[in-house]
């Protein structure tokens, strides 16, 4: 018989299918009769099982908390490097007055810190790498390196660094506040938690980079990248949802916004391929050079200068910042800060800075991390990179809209070739400049200028970790630790 969905199956055939189904019905029932019991064993053991839940809900407060803090860091140091351009500003001769206000607040910060909290000198990335590599640490040691204490310190002492015109960065520096904010909360946890203090500061540091830069992918990578190689992340769904949890924080308060803006990337064509080239390795060089630079000036060498500095820091110090304070003013203030505005002007493709920008925005971000007071180099340094790949392009005769993937270029290569982590740099300035039509090309950039680097130099952050004074010597006598190391 035929019906109108085609030939009708055979009695003997219909009959074959209904057993068929009703076996597998059958099966299927039996299956989720043996099913059924487990289910309701593991529902009712989790239900009751109320203490995982009251460390989960722990951990993802501390990383709201975490997100807040960066917040407040972000807004207290955009305040900071506000007041400093009123300052800059006041008067018909305000400008000059730098050369005297710069070097004092240089020197008020370098001693505050040595003074009161040692562990918060330098970047605060290579304390944060010793003390997740450093296993061996107690409490009171590690505390030395990531704690509340050194967090609150180190936002104060940042900000009074951008008030007095140092070529510094916050985003380096709240890797450690997050760090220090998120470990606080080991102390609440149960002890059959299975969360560590280092689970706690990897989320906290990622945190802190994407809530800084507002770049959530950007913080788990460099999570992944620059502070678990010796380690696998315990727990790390909970890790990504603290690192998710603080951005969203800084979201809700700053807008679902992009660090500078929306990036114009024209169509890529090949002409770019030999100018794009030419950054890469122009950055890769030049940010090789400038982590062995900050190694180098760190660890010290036996010649005048560095004796000087390890006999009498605070002297040196306002020597460093009177240098920085005469490189502002031949730049009319544009090496002052992190770099910020300038690099969104040249992205934007109307930037006018002068010719020596990128040389003195380098040598200014070296002398204020050489001063020892800390300083992050993440935001100069793409700041740096903005300035290779402008400087490229006008000598390629580009014009400016042309000239802004090259720019984009620079900022992720020299970023990759200063601390060693090309994927982080990439991504990063991929989600900064909402970058996904030149992805490949940041991606290539990035490894072919870290690459380069790797010629010069090791990766720094790792050099500086391993520079920094043994935690239980300088918990205990903070006053014993070298000057000249202590300032890493």
């Amino acid at each position: 018989m035929t019906t109108a969905n085609g030939p009708e199956p055979a009695p003997g055939a219909r009959q074959s299918a209904a057993r068929v189904a009703r076996a597998w019905l059958h099966g299927g029932w039996r299956a989720a009769q043996a099913i059924e019991p487990e289910f309701w064993r593991n529902l009712h053991g989790e239900l009751l099982a109320i203490r995982p839940w009251i460390d989960r809900a722990i951990v993802l407060a501390h990383a709201a908390a975490t997100g807040g803090i960066v917040v407040a860091f972000t807004l207290l140091a955009d305040a900071a490097i506000h007041a400093f351009r009123l300052i800059e500003g006041w008067g018909p001769h305000g400008r000059y007055l730098t050369l005297l206000w710069t070097p004092a607040l240089t020197v008020a910060v370098l001693w505050w810190a040595r003074r009161f909290v040692p562990g918060a000198l330098g970047s605060g990335i290579p304390q944060v790498v010793r003390a997740l590599d450093d296993d061996q640490l107690q409490p009171a040691q590690q505390a030395w390196l990531a704690s509340l204490r050194v967090s609150l310190h180190k936002i104060g002492l940042v900000s009074a660094g951008l008030l007095a015109g140092l070529s510094i960065g916050r985003e380096g520096p709240t890797v450690q506040v997050g760090a220090g904010a998120m470990v606080g909360a080991r102390r609440w946890l149960s002890p059959q938690s299975g969360i560590d203090s280092h689970d706690l500061m990897v989320a906290g540091a990622a945190a802190g980079i994407a809530a800084a830069f507002n770049t959530p992918l950007g913080g788990i990578v460099f999570a992944l990248e620059q502070l678990t190689r010796r380690r696998h992340i315990a727990h790390s769904s909970l890790v990504i949802a603290a690192i998710v949890l603080s951005g969203l924080v800084a979201v809700a308060v700053f807008g679902n916004q992009t660090y500078f803006g929306r990036l114009r990337v024209q169509a890529m064509s090949w002409s770019l391929l030999v100018p794009g080239l030419l950054v890469a390795l122009v950055a890769g060089l030049s940010g090789g050079l400038f982590a062995r630079l900050i190694v180098v000036s760190v660890r010290g060498l036996p010649d005048r200068i560095s004796r000087w500095r390890r006999e009498h820091p605070l002297r040196f110090a306002a020597g460093c910042g009177l240098a920085v304070a005469v490189m502002g003013l031949a730049t009319q203030g544009a090496t002052a800060g992190a770099g910020d505005l300038p690099t969104r002007a040249l992205l934007e493709g109307h930037g006018e800075l002068p010719g020596i920008y990128t040389l003195l925005k380098f040598c200014a971000t070296w002398v204020s991390a050489w001063s020892g007071v800390p300083a992050g180099v993440f935001a100069p340094s793409l700041a740096i990179g903005a300035g290779i790949g402008h400087d490229v392009a006008l000598a390629s005769g580009l014009s400016r809209e042309a000239a802004i993937p090259l720019i984009a270029m620079g900022m992720a290569s020299f970023l990759a070739a200063t601390t060693g982590g090309p994927i982080t740099a990439f991504i990063i300035v991929m989600e900064m400049v909402s970058g996904q039509a030149m992805v490949l090309s940041l991606m290539a950039c990035a490894l072919l200028s870290s690459g380069v680097a790797r010629l010069v130099t090791r990766p720094m952050y790792q050099e500086l970790a391993a520079m920094l004074p043994n935690p239980a010597d300088a918990a205990a006598a903070p006053a014993a630790a070298s000057p000249d190391r202590r300032t890493t």
